[in-house]
Formats: C-alpha cells, sequence, structure tokens
C-alpha cells in the first residue's frame, strides 16, 4: 500500500517536471522504470537543490535533503563574513554544494574536489546550467587531497560514509541505482572520513572550518577520531529530522 502511495505520487513529479503534463510514450515506459525501483531523481534528470537545479545525467549521487539542510546553515555563515571567501568542496559529485554557494555568496571562490572524471563532467554540466561565471571556480580531479595545492577557508564536504558492515541498511533501490563509490566509506564507513580528518589542517587557514556530513550512529566514533587528532574545537548539530547529522570543525 505505501509503496503503491509513493509511486502514485512520483507518477504525478514526472508528469509535471519532465513531461510537462503530457502523457506520452516516453511518460508510460518511465513509469515501467519507476516501478522496477530507478530512483524517480534519476527518471527526470534533475533535483532541485536550495535555489540551484542540479542535473544528474550521469547518476552522481543524488543531494539528499539532509545535505542541503546544513549547506543551508553554512551559507549563512559564510555569508555573514562579507569578506572573500575560499571554499574546497571535497566529493564534489553533482557540484551541488559548491554550486549553492558559488549561487548565494557574491564573494566566493570554490575548488571542486572529485576523484570520478565523469563526474569533473557533471559539475561542468551544472556551473554552466546555473549561471556561474567562470572566474569564480575551478575543478580539479583529485583522490581526496591529492591534487589540491592551495588552502581554503572552508572545506564543505558529503563524502561516502556508508557502512559495507551495516549494508543490510541501505535502501535497495540506493544500491541497485547510485554510484557506490560515492556511498560506501569502507567496513565502518569511516574510511575516508579519518583521511579527511586528518590530511585537512594541512589545507586550511588559519581559523579555518571544516563542515562534514555523517550518518547518525557514527557520531561516537568521530568524536573519538578528533581528540585522538588533537582537534580543538567541534560541534555536532541535528539535520530536520533531528538525526545527528554533520560536524564543524574549527582549525
Amino acid at each position: 500500500m505505501r509503496k503503491d502511495f509513493k509511486i502514485k505520487k512520483e507518477t504525478q513529479w514526472l508528469l509535471r517536471d519532465k513531461y510537462h503534463n503530457k502523457k506520452t510514450l516516453g511518460f508510460l515506459k518511465d513509469i515501467e522504470k519507476l516501478e522496477r525501483g530507478e530512483p524517480i531523481d534519476y527518471i527526470i534528470g534533475w533535483k532541485p537543490f536550495l535555489n540551484c537545479k542540479i542535473d544528474l545525467r550521469f547518476k552522481p549521487l543524488s543531494p539528499r535533503l539532509e545535505t542541503e539542510f546544513w549547506v543551508e546553515k553554512a551559507i549563512k555563515i559564510i555569508k555573514a563574513l562579507k569578506k572573500p571567501i575560499s571554499i574546497l568542496d571535497l566529493c564534489s559529485g553533482s557540484g551541488c554544494i559548491g554550486i549553492v554557494v558559488l549561487k548565494n555568496i557574491k564573494n566566493s571562490h570554490v575548488v571542486f574536489g572529485e576523484v570520478d572524471k565523469t563526474l569533473v563532467q557533471q559539475i561542468r554540466i551544472n556551473l554552466k546550467s546555473n549561471k556561474i561565471s567562470r572566474e569564480r571556480y575551478q575543478i580539479i580531479q583529485s583522490n581526496l587531497f591529492g591534487n589540491i595545492k592551495e588552502k581554503f577557508d572552508f572545506i564543505l564536504t558529503n563524502p561516502p560514509y556508508a557502512s559495507l558492515n551495516r549494508k543490510n541498511k541501505v535502501q535497495e533501490s540506493v544500491l541497485q541505482h547510485e554510484p557506490h563509490l560515492a556511498l560506501f566509506g569502507g567496513q565502518d564507513g569511516l574510511f575516508l572520513i579519518k583521511k579527511i580528518l586528518k590530511q585537512a589542517p594541512k589545507y586550511l587557514n588559519e581559523n579555518g572550518q571544516i563542515w562534514m556530513e555523517f550518518d547518525s550512529w557514527q557520531k561516537p566514533g568521530i568524536n573519538q577520531l578528533l581528540k585522538q587528532l588533537q582537534y580543538k574545537n567541534w560541534e555536532f548539530f541535528r539535520d530536520q529530522f533531528d538525526k545527528w547529522r554533520w560536524v564543524l570543525v574549527q582549525y
């Protein structure tokens, strides 16, 4: 019953957003994809993220509401600084985080760091479609900080953090259709988070900040890791669903 309601709702979105309320043959074929479990975002081909439209033609990780929530908080803080700001969007994927920053903060410059060369092209498409001036960003194909040379005021990152040990907790449609490279962070989900936190101080300006997304059950492990790495100041925050979702680390 719940599945039928979900498909009915997604069918309405599909008809409105992709087919402009015209029931074509393509629309009927896309309904079949929905019924087979393909995510609605990929079928429509784009997703809104704050005030931006994020193209998904190369099937990056689809932007989440939880990510949108904390990024909006980050934008408010960065915007209030009222000075030129340098930002690294690490593990960029679709580029949604860095793009909404550029769209909403005029004096920002963003470097996108993404390991997948196909998604480098995806980021370019999204920057162009959201009318971001070329001089305001740089895209670097990089395995984490591997090809990053400069320092930043902010590092904003939604790294792969799903746990292979808890794979049964991941929705079947996500497992089947979304990129595992963007989902999984090793057995405990902390493999890349550990790497980022170990290396990040070398890439932060004085008083720089890291904003990092994680899964709620990982909070104790990340808290312990921050102590081991001798960070001085950090704070955990809950998302709109009252789950621990991101950490703000002050360097």
